[in-house]
C-alpha cells in the first residue's frame, strides 16, 4: 500500500487516539520509521488535535496549557518504537513446571536405588545367615566327631577292602556299654545314583548278619561320619553296596569292607 493511500485509510487517526491493537501499533511505527510522509502526518494529527482541545479548555491557564501543548509536541516529535511485551509468568510457569518433573524423577530415581540397596542387604543377610546356619551345624558334627574319636570307652573296629573294592577301607566306633555306632566313612567311594551303603553287624558261628542302619545323604555329609542303630553282641562289622532303601540281607558280591572285633 502506498504512503498516501495509507493516510487516506484513517489508521492514522485511530493510531494517534489510541485505538489500535498492539499489532496495528507495531505496524504503524515501523511505516513513520520507513516513511517520513507518515510520519509527517501522524505529527500533524497530533498537532491538530492539540489545536482543537485549546479551543475547548477556556478553564486552564494560558501557562499551564502551553506546558502540556510543549509536553505534547515533544513526545511525539518522534515515533517511538514499541517492543512487544513478553508474558513472563508464562515462561516461569513452565520453568516451575519443568523443575517440579525433574525433581519427581530424580527423588523416584533415588526411591528406586535405595529400594535396591534394601533388597540386596536382605539377601546378602539371608545368605550370611544360612551360611552362619550351615557353619554351626558342622561345628556341632565336628565337636561330636572329636568326641566319638576321643572316647576311651568305644571300640575300634578297622574295616578293610574287600575283592571288589580292595582300596576301601572304613571303621567302626563301638561303645559296648551303651550299644551305640559310629561308622567312618572316608575310605569308601561315593555310592553310584540309585545305591547306598548298608552297614552290617555279623555273629560269626553260624553267620549271622543284623542291618544296623543305612550310610544316607553320603555325598552331603562333608565328614563321612555316620550314626547308625545300635549294636549288641557283635563280632565284626560290614559294610555292602544295596539298592537305595536298603535290603533284608547282605549282597555279598557287593561287600566293600569288613572287620572283626
Amino acid at each position: 500500500m502506498e504512503a498516501k493511500e495509507y493516510i487516506e485509510s484513517g489508521i492514522l487517526e485511530l493510531y494517534v487516539y489510541g485505538l489500535l491493537s498492539e499489532t496495528e501499533n507495531e505496524e504503524v511505527n515501523a511505516m513513520a520509521k520507513n516513511n517520513p510522509e507518515i510520519n509527517d502526518e501522524i505529527i500533524a494529527i497530533e498537532k491538530a488535535i492539540v489545536a482543537l482541545s485549546s479551543s475547548f479548555s477556556p478553564f486552564h491557564s494560558v501557562a499551564n496549557y502551553e506546558k502540556i501543548k510543549s509536553k505534547l509536541e515533544l513526545k511525539h516529535a518522534k515515533v517511538i518504537e514499541l517492543e512487544p511485551t513478553r508474558n513472563w509468568s508464562q515462561y516461569i510457569g513452565w520453568a516451575a513446571a519443568i523443575l517440579l518433573l525433574a525433581g519427581i524423577g530424580y527423588q523416584y530415581n533415588q526411591l528406586e536405588q535405595t529400594n535396591t540397596q534394601v533388597v540386596n542387604a536382605e539377601v546378602v543377610k539371608a545368605k550370611m545367615e544360612k551360611d552362619l546356619n550351615a557353619l554351626e551345624l558342622k561345628n556341632k558334627a565336628s565337636e561330636t566327631n572329636l568326641a566319638v574319636v576321643r572316647d576311651a570307652n568305644n571300640t575300634v573296629v578297622a574295616l578293610g577292602g574287600q575283592a571288589v573294592a580292595p582300596q576301601s577301607s572304613a571303621k567302626v566306633y563301638w561303645n559296648k556299654e551303651t550299644k551305640v555306632v559310629y561308622v567312618d566313612a572316608t575310605g569308601l567311594p561315593e555310592p553310584p545314583e540309585g545305591m547306598v551303603y548298608q552297614v552290617w553287624s555279623l555273629k560269626l558261628n553260624p553267620l549271622t548278619p543284623t542291618s544296623i542302619g543305612l550310610l544316607d545323604n553320603f555325598k552331603l555329609n562333608d565328614q563321612k561320619m555316620f550314626a547308625v542303630d545300635n549294636a549288641t553282641d557283635a563280632e565284626a562289622f560290614g559294610i555292602t553296596l544295596e539298592p537305595k532303601g536298603g535290603s533284608l540281607t547282605p549282597t555279598m558280591e557287593q561287600l566293600y569292607t569288613l572287620g572283626k572285633v
